[in-house]
Order: structure tokens, then C-alpha cells, then sequence
């Protein structure tokens, strides 16, 4: 099936997706902050430049678009019908470059935690999930640190 968009607009469409203050980044660093976290956003003196970096725990958290990091078994991790070969190609150097960034975090002595986009629809499943991979489970009510 061929490309609905003619090549410059497919073109302009590819440049508007960013790459960083991704929506999904925005709402786990809102959530993390909500859960009494501080952290810093990307640390480009780290190995892949993770999304946030939560130093005090040793934890540096990557957001993967389910589409571009290849959630396996999610339905946003879709191939498009055209230019499979290139698609494919793009698709293996993503998860290769992850794979890469994730050992050398892990070498360096860092807890990765990867939050895929699709695990933004269910907060309190998230948050619970933060609190047991970073490791510290704050209190709200008493404000205890």
C-alpha cells in the first residue's frame, strides 16, 4: 500500500515529532514530582541521556514510544505498509541504540527503569510501579522525605 502523503509532506509530518518533552515524558516527571521525587531531566553527561535521572537513587528512567522502541505485544508498535525495508532498518538500529544505552547505564552502576508510552493511561499502576523499582515509598500525608 502506498504512502497517502507525497514525500515533502510526509516530510514535514516526521520533522514535528520531537524528541525530548514528549508528552509521555511530561506526565511521569508531573507524576514523579506528585510522589515527592527530584530528579533532573536529561543528563547529557550519562550513556543515551535518560529522560530523568534520579540521582540520589542511582535510577535513571528512559519514556520509549511504544512506536519507535517497538513495545513488544503493543498495539503502537505497529509497521507501516510502505517503505518496510526502511521502516525494519529504523526500527532494529532504535532497539540495538536502547539495548546499548541500557548495559553501559547498568555498567556505570545505575538502576534503568524504561516506562513505555502506553503505561501513561494507568497512573496509580505507574506510580506503584515507580515506587517499587526506585525504591522508596513516600508518605504523602505526613510529608515524611
Amino acid at each position: 500500500m502506498a504512502d497517502r502523503l507525497s514525500p515533502d509532506r510526509r516530510s514535514w509530518n516526521m520533522s514535528r515529532i520531537r524528541g525530548r518533552d514528549t508528552r509521555p515524558e511530561r506526565l511521569v516527571r508531573s507524576l514523579l514530582h506528585r510522589m515527592g521525587y527530584r530528579f533532573r531531566v536529561r543528563n547529557q553527561k550519562m550513556p543515551g541521556n535518560p529522560d530523568i535521572v534520579l540521582a540520589k537513587y542511582r535510577a535513571a528512567i528512559l519514556v520509549h514510544g511504544c512506536f519507535w522502541h517497538r513495545h513488544l505485544g503493543c498495539k503502537f508498535a505497529y509497521t507501516p505498509k510502505s517503505r518496510v525495508d526502511f521502516w525494519q532498518r529504523k526500527f532494529r538500529g532504535n532497539v540495538s541504540r536502547d539495548r546499548r544505552t541500557e548495559a553501559q547505564l547498568r555498567e556505570a552502576g545505575w538502576r534503568v527503569i524504561v516506562i513505555w508510552e502506553c503505561e501513561i493511561a494507568d497512573p496509580p499502576r505507574l506510580r506503584e510501579r515507580l515506587w517499587q523499582e526506585v525504591g522508596k515509598k513516600i508518605d504523602l500525608k505526613s510529608g515524611d522525605d
